[in-house]
């Protein structure tokens, strides 16, 4: 069973940066894709990024195109997300997320999610 824990999130200013990281437990991450997706209060869960395993192909929202940037670590078993130029707009509980098949913007497809860690955007 493959097991997601996000860590990294916390309370900046606007125009701040702030690193996201995926650790993989239970099992590698393989062939999977790795994709990150956030929420706010009240809103749909929103696809940020996502790169698959075995690959570089990435892909993005189109709110975060140009700001964040999603990467992996094949050593650590990690995959990161890279947030930059941050607004009060990404305030929202961030999830990791995986799949063995496809990548989606769809969230409800994702098979497997991490417990979500909070980012806080102050004006």
């Amino acid at each position: 069973q493959l097991q997601l824990v996000e860590s990294g999130g916390g309370l900046v200013q606007a125009g701040c940066s702030l690193r996201l990281s995926c650790a993989a437990s239970g099992r590698t991450f393989d062939s999977h894709a790795i994709g990150w997706f956030r929420q706010s209060p009240g809103q749909e869960r929103e696809f940020v990024a996502a790169i698959r395993w075995g690959g570089e192909s990435t892909y993005y929202g189109d709110s975060v195109k140009g700001r964040f940037t999603i990467s992996r670590d094949l050593a650590k078993n990690t995959v990161y997300l890279q947030m930059n130029s941050l607004g009060p707009e990404d305030t929202a509980v961030y999830y990791c997320a995986a799949d063995s098949d496809r990548i989606t913007s769809v969230w409800k497809k994702w098979d497997y999610w991490g417990q979500g860690t909070q980012v806080t955007v102050s004006s």
